[in-house]
């Protein structure tokens, strides 16, 4: 029975490691009644999760998940919290493929939209890619395309619990938060974006804990996005800053410039239109940023603006476009 925790942070209490993980463990077994599960959700949409909440949850989460194995190659994950209400086209996704086209291995970890219309496995689904857990058809799209794809539930068959109250709630809870920590091939580098500061903290304390190369990103008007419209604050392993689309040599946009993304088939329109060359420049800017940031998390060694123009040059000249291919060739 879940009511005595239910109380404890009823009375402002808060959870140790231990606690976290113990429940988090028992809501994916389904040990609770939904009602019972909805009421815990509901406390962490009232106040702040902690680290060590935060963290119980994630290491669950880890242990429970189904683990596929790519350590012969070293990767990168872009992926954000959503939940930020922004309806942006799916800037991460893309940037995905631009990274890929860097030549960069990407282990992209996503799943369908839940507080969003169009999520990056929706958009991967229409592109006509098969999911999977086949871990040697895996390596071989990583190999040859740079990139694969782990659709979240199936690597995370605890989280099927859950999914149904997420999607009935229609509303960012904590699993947002946990998306991007569990990704189950542990990839050696990771761009994350957060939809507010207090969150981009928490992954800041919990990343330095490990030994993964990490940027954390949040945009100040609160995207989860590098999104051009602002500032926004770039949290590493060496320190934070905060940087202006001037400092990647790019103009800034107005949030009008990067909608579009609450309808799949709009989404996939737009998607299609910048990965094949054809975007706006505002479009084609806005994901050459987050994959430049991706690529100096990767090459720390390189300047940033010598990572914008490396993620521009793979868009632009079709490399991107042809990672794109190559990967639903490979999967189909």
């Amino acid at each position: 029975m879940l009511q005595p925790i239910l109380k404890k942070l009823f009375d402002y209490q808060t959870l140790s490691h231990s606690e976290a993980h113990e429940i988090l463990a028992n809501i994916t077994a389904e040990v609770y009644n939904k009602s019972e599960v909805v009421a815990f959700l509901s406390v962490f949409m009232m106040r702040p999760v902690t680290v060590e909440e935060l963290s119980g949850f994630r290491d669950a989460l880890a242990e429970l998940c189904r683990p596929v194995d790519l350590s012969g190659f070293e990767t990168i994950d872009l992926c954000g919290t959503g939940g930020d209400g922004k309806n942006t086209f799916n800037i991460s996704t893309l940037s995905s493929f631009v990274v890929a086209g860097a030549g960069v291995k990407v282990a992209k970890h996503g799943n369908y939209g839940v507080s969003s219309g169009c999520g990056s496995s929706n958009m991967m689904e229409y592109l006509g890619y098969k999911f999977t857990d086949n871990n040697d058809l895996l390596k071989r799209q990583i190999d040859k395309a740079g990139i694969c794809f782990l659709h979240a539930p199936i690597f995370h068959p605890a989280m099927k619990a859950v999914a149904p109250i997420r999607r009935e709630l229609g509303i960012k809870t904590f699993f947002n938060m946990l998306g991007p920590m569990v990704n189950p091939s542990n990839p050696s580098s990771q761009l994350v974006g957060v939809f507010d500061l207090e969150l981009a903290r928490l992954y800041q304390y919990i990343y330095q804990r490990g030994t993964k190369r990490f940027s954390i990103i949040h945009s100040i008007d609160g995207y989860d996005e590098i999104s051009l419209t602002g500032p926004f604050k770039m949290i590493t392993q060496n320190g934070e800053k905060l940087m202006t689309p001037p400092d990647l040599n790019l103009k800034t946009l107005s949030p009008e410039e990067i909608a579009g993304g609450h309808v799949v088939e709009e989404a996939a329109k737009i998607f299609t239109s910048v990965i094949s060359g054809n975007g706006t420049e505002a479009q084609n800017n806005v994901v050459i940023a987050n994959a430049g940031l991706a690529l100096h998390c990767f090459y720390p060694e390189k300047d940033v603006l010598t990572c914008v123009d490396m993620a521009r040059e793979s868009l632009l000249s079709g490399k991107a476009e042809a990672a794109l291919k190559r990967l639903l060739e490979i999967g189909a």
